[in-house]
């Protein structure tokens, strides 16, 4: 009989809440690390690291970054490694609608890309801003540039590409609301990102999440992303869906 060893690791350390970037703090940060591990019959290992930072490097202008890592390999078979790395400067985030400027950085193992970049900017709405319940609508214009380490897509009309140029708008909501005296936090994160040159390729993606108290410093916590990117390598998914439960410990 073969031995097994089975280890399991869940947790995300939060140091702070979802990060808005009209609170007056001049310095917020927030890290999650999940992981998981088996090994035995099946060798499975997960690790994820999501880290968001936001501070006041001059008067009126905030910067906030968000950066994350995904580790994934089944039977010593990688399935994933992918970094991403978004970043936000804006001005006069305290009022009603403001300006912003992004630059995302990222590479997907498992899509094939192996850099993609984004820069561009747009202007800010807050339509409801409290320190219990926010909810932003953002909308911005991007210069994208992807280099595919295959160049067979789910569309001829990009096969024998490996770099793809496009200008693309987006339109971008997120939220967070405290309901039921505190007993259940919503929060939310979407966009939506059409190219303005060619109408088949497009992306969007819905970030919801649920916490719900269980003591002083620990929350549990139920996260569903499901994200959808019309132009991918040829015989890959379009659609990814991701539902994960766990521990938040806060230091606030």
């Amino acid at each position: 009989m073969k031995w097994i060893l089975f280890l399991q690791l869940f947790i995300t350390i939060t140091i702070s809440a979802q990060i808005n970037e009209s609170d007056t703090l001049k310095f917020k940060t927030k890290l999650a690390l999940t992981g998981f591990w088996q090994s035995g019959n099946v060798e499975t290992l997960i690790f994820r690291a999501k880290s968001d930072l936001s501070l006041i490097p001059w008067k009126k202008w905030v910067y906030k970054t968000q950066n994350s890592y995904v580790y994934q390999a089944f039977d010593k078979d990688k399935a994933d490694e992918d970094f991403l790395s978004l970043n936000f400067l804006y001005l006069n985030p305290t009022r009603k609608i403001y300006p912003l400027m992004l630059g995302f950085v990222s590479s997907n193992f498992r899509r094939e890309i192996d850099l993609r970049y984004i820069f561009g900017g747009g202007v800010s709405f807050s339509i409801i801003n409290s320190k219990s319940n926010w909810l932003k609508l953002s909308v911005t214009s991007e210069y994208e540039m992807t280099n595919f380490k295959n160049n067979n897509f789910n569309n001829n009309e990009y096969n024998g590409m490996n770099n793809i140029e496009t200008l693309r708008a987006t339109l971008w909501l997120n939220g967070k609301y405290e309901l039921l005296n505190k007993k259940v936090i919503l929060t939310h994160e979407s966009y939506i990102q059409p190219s303005l040159l060619h109408s088949n390729n497009f992306r969007w993606q819905a970030d919801i999440g649920a916490e719900l108290p269980v003591w002083k410093w620990i929350n549990f916590k139920i996260n569903y992303i499901q994200s959808f990117e019309s132009l991918v390598i040829e015989n890959q998914k379009e659609q990814d869906q991701f539902l994960t439960f766990g521990l938040t410990l806060n230091s606030l």
